[in-house]
């Protein structure tokens, strides 16, 4: 592309030359390789394509990519997502990815014939990673671990680290890549970078070895990372997620210093946060009159929730009820294992209940999502809601499922309720309030 620099292009071939004088003969090498080895692919979440060529883009916006090989239709605003094969016209020596004010941008080293990775399963991920722009943008890493199974893993730090400074190899285990109920022995998606917000990368030296060796980096153990604080570090969230944090803190002690103590708080992600937006009106007619808090936080998995309970997000609090509804994210962000996502859940309501000990907690459901009810995602949140259920005692902590309300009848999600099919429209908080209030209302008004 024409937006890469010059010297990456001109430094591919021999990074390459130099990373396989390095591999291993039972390496598994994904880069170099000649140009139909694999199929590479570019796009985002809406529009993918082949990289046929050398390169594609959107070139209404991109002019200098108008002789392209394929489009990539990535909205209005000047948003692009673009992608580019270096090297030879029959060999790939480095692939690169360019971004501009996407919410997910992806380059995906496709297998044509699904690949048997368990004698991997020990070793390591290698490549070697050219970082032009990462200031605005994040950067993850992806490996599938069997049909319908891929795990990512953030190089946001390191890849922030190394912006500007030319090629820096960048290794970490195999292992990271791996779960409970995957498959190694058919992986169709060996390796891709996914990237958001905007930015610049090339790859090259890529490869999959059988060996254990250093690792430049290491991953969060997926069977306890819903259960272990965490900040939320996304590329997204970097400028807005630790002072939102503080000015809620700061919210409730003016609240209380001038005799309006919250006497509901309602804690969870984006779609708790969005009765300040799309939910405002009804908040004000039905929630205002309690002092009601709002901890809600755009992308927060349970982890983040966590580490927000355990840093003040409660403290001098002491309302009547506690609405906490969280764990879609960690489906859609990595597509959790739902016994996983409950032991956050769990996790969280146990916290509640130490710093709140008189509080009433009403747990609800995780909301659908996705338009059809066999849609995968849903089929996970649904299984989350089973394992979750039984954490209600009709004592202290109560459980709500809503989710018949926000559905029509044929289990189908409607755009009208839930316009992206998973965020909620004015309409859809009106249910959520409407389908609440006879649970909540005697929480509230209970002695």
């Amino acid at each position: 592309m024409a937006t890469i620099r010059t010297n990456t292009l001109l430094t591919a071939a021999l990074v390459a030359w130099a990373g396989t004088a390095g591999a291993q003969a039972d390496d598994l090498v994904l880069l170099p390789a000649p140009a139909n080895a694999w199929r590479t692919v570019v796009g985002h979440w809406e529009h993918r394509v082949e990289l046929a060529g050398s390169a594609v883009g959107h070139w209404e916006t991109r002019p200098e990519l108008a002789g392209a090989s394929a489009t990539v239709p990535a909205g209005s605003n000047g948003a692009y997502v673009g992608g580019a094969a270096l090297g030879p016209a029959d060999r790939r020596t480095a692939l690169s990815l360019e971004w501009k004010d996407v919410w997910m941008s992806t380059l995906r080293v496709e297998s044509r014939t699904p690949l048997d990775l368990r004698p991997y399963a020990g070793g390591m991920l290698t490549m070697d990673l050219h970082v032009d722009d990462l200031a605005a943008g994040g950067l993850r890493v992806k490996v599938a671990c069997g049909e319908g199974c891929e795990r990512s893993v953030s190089l946001l730090e390191p890849a922030r680290a190394i912006a500007g400074k030319g090629w820096q190899r960048v290794s970490l285990p195999l292992a990271c890549f791996q779960r409970d109920g995957g498959d190694f022995s058919r992986v169709s998606l060996p390796f891709a970078l996914e990237g958001g917000g905007t930015g610049r990368v090339s790859v090259a030296n890529v490869r999959l070895s059988r060996a254990a060796a250093t690792a430049t980096m290491t991953c969060a153990d997926y069977r306890t990372e819903s259960t272990t604080p965490a900040m939320l570090a996304e590329s997204w969230s970097l400028d807005w997620w630790l002072p939102r944090h503080e000015q809620k803190k700061r919210e409730a002690r003016d609240a209380i210093a001038a005799g309006q103590a919250p006497q509901l708080v309602f804690i969870g992600d984006s779609i708790t946060q969005g009765w300040e937006n799309e939910g405002r009106e009804v908040w004000a007619r039905h929630f205002a009159r309690h002092n009601a808090l709002n901890l809600g936080f755009g992308g927060d998995r349970t982890e983040n929730v966590l580490w927000r309970l355990q840093h003040g997000a409660l403290d001098g609090l002491a309302p009547r009820a506690v609405v906490l509804m969280i764990g879609t994210n960690n489906t859609g962000h990595r597509a959790e294992n739902p016994e996983t996502t409950a032991a956050g859940i769990r996790r969280l309501v146990e916290e509640i209940r130490r710093r709140l000990p008189a509080a009433q907690v009403l747990l609800l459901a995780v909301f659908p999502r996705e338009e059809q009810p066999t849609g995968p995602l849903r089929r996970l949140n649904e299984r989350i809601n089973e394992h979750i259920r039984g954490l209600a005692d009709g004592r202290d902590v109560h459980f709500l499922d809503i989710g018949q309300v926000l559905t029509q009848p044929d289990g189908t999600l409607s755009k009208d309720v839930m316009p992206d099919l998973l965020h909620l429209s004015p309409k859809g908080y009106a249910l959520w309030q409407a389908a609440m209030d006879p649970v909540l209302t005697p929480l509230l008004n209970r002695p």
